[in-house]
């Protein structure tokens, strides 16, 4: 199966390289994918930048070793639907696959080039390729406030106008449950599927209790810093945690958003000296398993929320309590994916310091809550996730053939049961493959009907495109 996967990829900065850079690194591990990453150009990013405060030298570094990318589309152009589409179709792939938030293509302050991106999706299911999008928010549940979104009323208009664009692709996944809800609503959407986030370790370790809290108590908060994703509060809280809790240490990581450059560097020349605070910019790949393997606890202190939490699901991989802000997208994760997370008031400094200090005090506590999300993020390891991907698309790869060949009568029942919405329970445990069934019953899971989703790992292992 040749895939096309459209996305932001390392070394460049923008939102969700790493994340396109796990789903690539699995399927390019599969030898029954021919894989092609179709990238954006790379450029100077100033919002990324070190230790130091210096931007880094992107330009220069090489492409990952082990895939093929083209870098055939450029941020803020309103050329990228048309390159797009000359590569797709020279290369000829099965399945196009777009990782998207809205602004993959472009900023706010270019919303033709940003909805000229967007389009991209329904132009390539037009010129005959299977188009499928990963999208990681709607915006429907953006606080637009908290984003710094100007003229918001125009803004939904012509989000609006996006989303039912991206709807036009042959299938879009979504990864909370409450976006799933919302596009079947308001759009009447028949073609929308529920995933999974996914942690991004091929075999997670247990966490290590012997490097935490040896000598530092270390909280975590790592992002893209600037817009919603603010770090005031957290400064705030932080010295209330030094008097209860002496040898915490905060750990501050990640680059800035590209849109806010130079942010965490004026929180951190903000700080009084002495405190025992780190600001480490943005950290490479190799480095994160010990960042977070080393920290008590991973702080998410944002002012709102816009899908589904990236490092929240890395706490689950390493097996680190969370405390976030109390937002209705993370209480849906929360719900969605049982993890172990203390709530504090968005704002409120001393509600987030008591959350804390609550863990950091507790040993119990915080090895009970670590227990729970390394569970949590064994039962949806990237793996699986995008194994339930190509079992999708292999699906549709063969439906496709039957209908061409006349053979729709002869669909088996359960590929038709699913195609007509029929639910499942989410395949997420380390056999899941192996385990998961269809249901056309009235199941739940957290109180939601699973006859009213559609999952990715809802079609039996034995139902393989290989068989048709």
């Amino acid at each position: 199966m040749k895939i096309c996967l459209v996305a932001t990829f390392p070394p460049s900065g923008r939102q969700l390289n790493e994340y396109a850079y796990y789903i690539a690194r699995e399927l390019q591990a599969d030898p029954r994918v021919e894989l092609t990453v179709l990238a954006d150009e790379l450029t100077n990013y100033d919002f990324a930048t070190d230790q130091d405060g210096n931007p880094l030298n992107i330009v220069q570094q090489p492409e990952l070793p082990g895939f093929d990318v083209i870098r055939c589309w450029k941020f803020g152009s309103l050329t990228t639907p048309v390159r797009l589409l000359n590569t797709i179709r020279r290369l000829k792939p099965d399945i196009v696959w777009y990782n998207l938030v809205f602004s993959s293509f472009a900023t706010p302050e270019k919303p033709f080039a940003a909805f000229a991106g967007l389009s991209a999706p329904a132009l390539t299911r037009a010129a005959g390729f299977y188009t499928h999008i990963t999208l990681h928010h709607i915006i429907e549940h953006v606080d637009f406030s908290a984003a710094g979104v100007r003229l918001e009323r125009l803004f939904r208009i012509g989000s609006n106008l996006s989303t039912r664009a991206l709807l036009k692709a042959n299938s879009v996944s979504v990864l909370l449950s409450r976006y799933h809800r919302t596009l079947r609503t308001k759009y009447s959407a028949q073609n929308v599927l529920l995933s999974t986030h996914g942690t991004f370790a091929s075999i997670p370790a247990p966490p290590d209790f012997t490097k935490r809290g040896s000598p530092h108590k270390r909280i975590l908060a790592i992002g893209h810093w600037g817009t919603y994703k603010r770090l005031e509060t957290l400064m705030e809280a932080f010295p209330l945690v030094l008097e209860k809790v002496p040898n915490a240490q905060l750990i501050v990581a990640g680059a800035n958003h590209h849109t806010k450059v130079g942010y965490w560097e004026s929180v951190r020349d903000a700080q009084p000296p002495g405190l025992p605070i780190e600001f480490r910019g943005y950290v490479p790949e190799e480095a994160i398993p010990e960042l977070f393997a080393s920290s008590s606890i991973v702080a998410i202190p944002y002012d709102s929320a816009t899908g589904s939490s990236g490092p929240a699901h890395q706490a689950c991989e390493y097996g680190v309590p969370i405390v976030c802000a109390d937002l209705p997208d993370f209480r849906a994760m929360v719900e969605d994916e049982d993890m172990a997370v203390r709530f504090y008031k968005p704002g409120s400094a001393v509600d987030l310091a008591e959350q804390l200090i609550a863990i950091l005090q507790s040993p119990a506590h915080e090895c009970e809550m670590a227990e729970q999300n390394y569970v949590a993020g064994l039962e949806m390891m990237i793996g699986n996730v995008v194994d339930n991907y190509i079992r999708w698309f292999k699906l549709q790869r063969c439906k496709r053939m039957l209908l061409k060949s006349g053979a729709e009568d002869k669909l088996p029942l359960r590929h038709a049961a699913l195609d007509h919405g029929a639910g499942s329970h989410r395949a997420s445990s380390l056999d899941a493959h192996q385990n998961t069934r269809h249901q056309d019953t009235g199941s739940t899971r957290n109180g939601n009907h699973a006859s009213d989703i559609r999952e990715l790992g809802s079609v039996h292992p034995q139902a393989d495109a290989s068989e048709v």
